[in-house]
This record gives C-alpha cells, structure tokens and sequence, in this order.
C-alpha cells in the first residue's frame, strides 16, 4: 500500500440493510392475532405460513447482525488506515514549506515550473483540508447514562418537550407513545389511541399537548400534562385515564419504572383526511395550526382549534416521509421518496413552494437549524446536506458517509445528530466536519435522535431504535467547540 494515500476499505449495501422506509410505518404487523382476525384460511395452513414467516425472519436477523459486525470491522479497518496515513500536522507542515521552496532569482522556464508547483500544492491543500479535518481527535465524550425500555416494538421517533418541562416522548411501532421523565427515565404515560403503527411524536411548543401521526392514517392530540411530583397525568377528560394509581391494573409490568403508569385512550383531537399511512406530523410556528405528511403524497394543514382541514399540499411525486415547521417562521419543509424535498413559504396571503433536487434516492428528513437560516436534508442515498436559506441553489456542506440516514435532529448550537441504519450515531457541525461517533449503544438501525440541551440534567440527547431502546446520552463539552 502507498502511503501517500489513504485506502478505504468498503462494502456495497446488503440487502438486510434495509433503509427506514421500507420497514417503516406499516399499519399492520406480522403478528398472529392479526392474521387470525380476518383470514379464511384452513388453521393447517395458517399455522404452517406463520411457521415460515418465523423461519424467514429468524434468517434475516441472523443475516443482519452478520452485516452489522462485517461493517463493524470495516469502520475499524477504515480508521486505523486513516490514523496511519493523514497526520494533519504533517500535512500542514508539507504545505506551509511550499512557499519557500521558490528562488528569488531564477529562469523563466524555473519559475514557471514552480509556479506551478506552487498552485498545485495550494489546491491540494484545498481540496485535503476538509479529509483532514474530517478526521481529528474528536472533541466531545459521549456515554450513555440511561436506557429507557417499555416499547415491545421498534421505536420510530424521540422528542423532547420545551424547556421547563422536563419530558420525553417517543413513537412505537407497537401502536402506542410513551412519555418518560427525563431525569428519572420512569415513564408517566401511556397512549393506546391509534390502531396503527405511532410513527412520529411532537411536543406542543407551549402547551401541555402532544402531536402523533400513525399508519391508522390519522394524527391524534391528546393531553400530557405530568403534574410536579410526577404521579397524576392529566387527559382530556378523567374517564379517558386508566390505571391511574401505583399497582393498578392498568400499568404495564414490562415498562421499568412503571408502578406509576397511566394509561390515556382518547385525544383531544383526531385529524383525517388522508389516504394513506401518516408518516410524520409536526407543529407550525405558533402551535395554532399543525401539518402532517402521508404516503398519499400530500402534506395536511390543520387547524388545531377547529380540528379542521385548511389546506392539502400537493407535488410530491411519490411517498412523502418527513415534515418540519420552522420554529419562527410560517415555513415548512417536506421530504419526500421521490429524492426532493419542498420548501413551502405560507408568510404572504398567497403561499410559495420551492423544490430542490439534491439528492439521487430517498429524502428520509430535512429539518430547520434553530439559530441560523439553514435547512439540514438527509437521505438514503448517505449524505447529509446543509442549505442556506437565502441562497438555495447549491448545497454549503455535503456529509457523506457509508450507511443510509433517518430522522435528523440539530442543536441550538449547531451540532447535527445522524442516525444511521448501521445502529451508529454520528455528530457533525454545520461545516461538515465530523465531531464524534457513537459506535456502542444500539444493537439494530437508530431511526431518530433527540437534543435536550436546553434541559440541565445528565441526558441532553436522545436516540432510539428498531431494538425497542431508547438511549439517553451525555454529551460533553459541546459549548467549547
């Protein structure tokens, strides 16, 4: 091997590595009291597909966790090869030298000749100066702090509340959404009021309210206000709340922490409408109007007061993913399976829609920064884009990386969170250079991650995956970068 330049060792894309997408938000499951339900077969055969749909994911698993550890030693290989061929003070010292390699006095075929040399050297230290900054020590510690388990399915979301309200959410693919406290990791709620897949979770911006959307092809409202001492549960309406006290029936055993469980049934609001699974739904700014994204390819805007249809957005050409409000701003931004995502500008009487093409397969999320004007796009073609909104045409930083990318998540300080189907965490700034990786927590894809870093306890990000776990992490040292 040269050791003038650095070899990556990679693997194409294994089909059980499967992107998020295609297992995701499916309203039904394989499950045998669903099948037992509406089906006219003999129970001979019954039982013998339900023997072969065992055996057939049995397989797949065992052949995703042989790829998870195949790209396990890759990432291991990769970065001792890394480590060994870029020395960024070495690197730096060979570019620096350059300028004074050119005589004062010399021919004129010898200057041109160094010239040359010199430009070369400039845009070789141009192009290498984001590799190796890709590659630095990382600058922050990461460790997980707490493991919240409850779900007895995959977790597709994780949000946190607003700052005061120290409470997580998250969005299952068993049908319900649990809300946690976030310093004790006990969980305080339990929503069973969809039929389908929870496939997104918000938080009201400044009310006692949160926002799911589900494969039922409806979103739901419903009540979440957990009182100091954390023991009752608010809801729309007290017959609504079942197993409200400590060893009632209605708490669930396998949820840790849950002695003192609530269960809630019935929202406030149950929005319809759409044709197809709900895959995400989000607030506007204001937290008056709400806006969900379907697999009809259409976006919804309601309005929350009048539980009421005000507008359908329609253009994408296939599958709609992902949604996002600005936090400020009457802005959206949709993503969609048909590679583009949509900015959608409501701040005039008559509203815009601006369509960008930056990516070559599915846009699995594109999300709002929260202090600068930029929008984050991350895709299952395994980049991560960052946009300036003034100035869309071409992306400011492209994140490349080796495994596709879910439900994205920014900091107030910039820090973006990827979650990849490899079950790795990675943090980058808005520059694109790598600042850390979680290569330990998941044992199966992460679908979504969380920053809580306006809450001051131990956990200030979130991560949660197809294992059914949800990672509370601390991360430090993110204010001296």
């Amino acid at each position: 091997m040269s050791k003038s330049k650095s070899k990556r060792v990679s693997i194409p894309r294994s089909e059980a590595e499967m992107p998020s997408h295609v297992y995701s938000q499916l309203n039904t499951s394989f499950r045998s009291q669903d099948v037992e339900g509406d089906t006219n077969l003999p129970p001979v055969i019954r039982s013998k597909l339900q023997d072969l749909f065992a055996q057939i994911e049995k397989e797949f698993e065992n052949l995703y966790n042989e790829n998870l550890n195949l790209h396990d030693k890759i990432d291991a290989l990769n970065e001792k090869l890394e480590k060994e061929n870029y020395n960024p003070e070495r690197q730096q010292t060979i570019f620096e030298s350059t300028d004074d390699v050119i005589p004062v006095k010399t021919s004129k075929h010898k200057l041109s000749g160094s010239s040359q040399k010199l430009k070369t050297a400039h845009k070789l230290k141009a192009q290498t100066s984001k590799i190796v900054s890709s590659f630095k020590t990382p600058s922050v510690v990461c460790s997980v702090v707490k493991e919240l388990r409850g779900h007895r399915d995959g977790v597709w979301d994780v949000a946190v509340a607003r700052p005061g309200v120290p409470l997580v959410g998250t969005a299952s693919a068993d049908h319900t959404a649990l809300i946690w406290i976030m310093e004790s990791g006990k969980c305080a709620l339990r929503y069973i009021g969809h039929s389908g897949s929870v496939n997104s979770i918000r938080f009201h911006p400044t009310r006692d309210l949160v926002l799911t959307a589900s494969g039922d092809q409806t979103a739901h409202v419903w009540q979440a206000a957990i009182t100091p001492d954390y023991n009752k549960t608010g809801a729309s309406s007290d017959e609504d709340i079942e197993g409200g006290g400590e060893g009632e029936s209605g708490c669930d055993t396998d949820i840790e922490g849950g002695g003192g469980t609530s269960t809630l049934r019935t929202p406030i609001a149950e929005l319809t409408g759409h044709a197809g699974v709900v895959s995400h739904a989000d607030w506007m700014s204001g937290g008056d109007l709400i806006i969900t994204a379907s697999w009809d390819r259409t976006a919804g805007l309601y309005d929350v007061e009048k539980k009421e249809l005000v507008n359908t957005l329609t253009g994408h050409d296939q599958e709609i993913t992902h949604v996002c409000g600005h936090h400020s701003q009457r802005l959206i931004v949709t993503s969609s399976q048909d590679t583009t995502f949509r900015l959608w500008d409501f701040r005039e009487p008559i509203h815009s829609v601006s369509v960008f093409q930056g990516h070559t397969d599915t846009v699995t999320s594109a999300i709002f920064t929260k202090r600068e004007e930029k929008v984050i796009s991350g895709s299952d073609d395994r980049t991560v884009k960052v946009w300036d909104l003034r100035n869309m045409r071409s992306p400011q930083a492209t994140i490349r990386s080796d495994s596709a990318i879910n439900k994205l998540a920014v900091s107030n300080l910039g820090i973006i969170a990827i979650p990849h189907d490899n079950r790795q965490v990675r943090l980058f700034d808005l520059t694109g250079q790598r600042i850390a990786r979680h290569r330990q927590g998941h044992q199966r894809m992460v679908c979504s991650v969380a920053w809580a870093d306006e809450h001051s306890f131990s956990s200030n990000f979130f991560s949660c995956g197809f294992d059914r776990l949800i990672l509370g992490w601390s991360i430090q040292n993110i204010k001296d970068l």
